[in-house]
Parts: structure tokens; C-alpha cells; sequence
């Protein structure tokens, strides 16, 4: 038996969680969010607690039946809290502005590029630090994708480090040119 899907799911105050022919549908303060269960995984709602099982023992499954307790945890603490991931941009002349709907952002290329933002998505400038972007949502998987695809634009490169990257990361930096010429006997 799967070890992550067999722990019960506690159900906080504030959020519902009903299952309606194959969906299960999570509503909270933040929104809501649905997921349509697969036909070998069963859902049983007991008072504040959901419990994942199995309907058939196949290894198909087997491997979708932690998955599935997974993406109902992330639902439920999606539309309790929002998921959110922060990025930094690092580098001289390197901005981003909120434009509406879109990240309009200046990253060393000879024209700025314009993101626009999916629905649900939103982002938050830092007060102090306007290179700090704060990206927000209830689904958790469209948030690290849009963090993913802005850090895409220009990743960090290995000499200086300028580019975007999560605030958690860490950048491994190399020594360049002038450390090889060192080594080099001079003619």
C-alpha cells in the first residue's frame, strides 16, 4: 500500500470538499479548484477528514494513488492559502513593471518583453526591492509554471549571475577568463 496515500487528509475550517460523478471540487475563502478523479481511485469524505482509496489493484493504481492524495492536499491548502514563489532579478539595468494584466520587463535584450499573466496568477512587487516578484495563486502547479517559464526568459549565467532565479536558489559561479590566464606562461 502506497505509504503517502494512505495518510487521511484533514479538511481545515472554511474549506469544502464534495465529490459530484468522478470530481472533486475544493472550494475556500481563496477560490475554487476541481479535479476530476481517475476511474481506479475512489474518494471517501467523513466528516472533516478524506480518505484516498483504491477501486481496483492494478499497478496503474498503485502509482496514481499518492499522486492523487497529493494534488487534493495542494487543492485544499491552495484554496486556504495561496501557493506563491519569489524570484529575484539580478543585474544592472534588469527591471520589471506591472502593466495591468502583464510583467513588462527589461532584461538586456534590445526590446522589453511584455508577460502576460494567466487568470488566477497574481504578482507582487516587493516595497523596497523592486527586483523581488512575489508569484501568487491557488493551483499550484500553474504557479511554479509561470515561475518556470519567467525564469526561462533569462536564466542565470554562471560568470556574473545576472538573470532570474528563485530566491531559494543557488547559482554556482565560474572563475572566467582571467583565472585560465594565470595558469597560461606568458611569451
Amino acid at each position: 500500500m502506497s505509504r503517502i496515500g494512505a495518510k487521511i487528509i484533514e479538511i481545515p475550517s472554511g474549506v469544502t470538499v464534495e465529490v459530484k460523478s468522478g470530481v472533486v471540487h475544493v472550494k475556500g475563502s481563496k477560490g475554487e479548484l476541481t479535479y476530476a478523479l481517475l476511474p481506479e481511485i475512489g474518494v471517501d469524505i467523513t466528516g472533516s477528514t478524506i480518505t484516498v482509496k483504491r477501486v481496483l489493484e492494478n499497478s496503474d493504481a498503485k502509482a496514481r494513488h499518492g499522486l492523487t492524495r497529493s494534488l487534493l492536499v495542494n487543492m485544499i491548502a491552495g484554496v486556504a492559502n495561496n501557493h506563491e514563489r519569489k524570484l529575484e532579478i539580478v543585474g544592472v539595468g534588469y527591471k520589471a513593471a506591472l502593466k495591468g494584466k502583464s510583467l513588462l520587463m527589461s532584461l538586456g535584450f534590445s526590446h522589453p518583453i511584455d508577460f502576460p499573466l494567466p487568470a488566477g496568477i497574481e504578482v507582487v512587487q516587493d516595497e523596497k526591492n523592486k527586483n523581488l516578484l512575489t508569484i501568487r495563486g491557488i493551483d499550484k502547479q500553474l504557479v511554479g509554471q509561470v515561475a518556470a517559464n519567467l525564469r526561462s526568459l533569462r536564466p542565470p549565467e554562471p560568470y556574473k549571475g545576472k538573470g532570474i532565479r528563485y530566491t531559494d536558489e543557488i547559482v554556482r559561479r565560474k572563475a572566467g577568463k582571467a583565472a585560465a590566464a594565470k595558469g597560461a606562461v606568458a611569451a
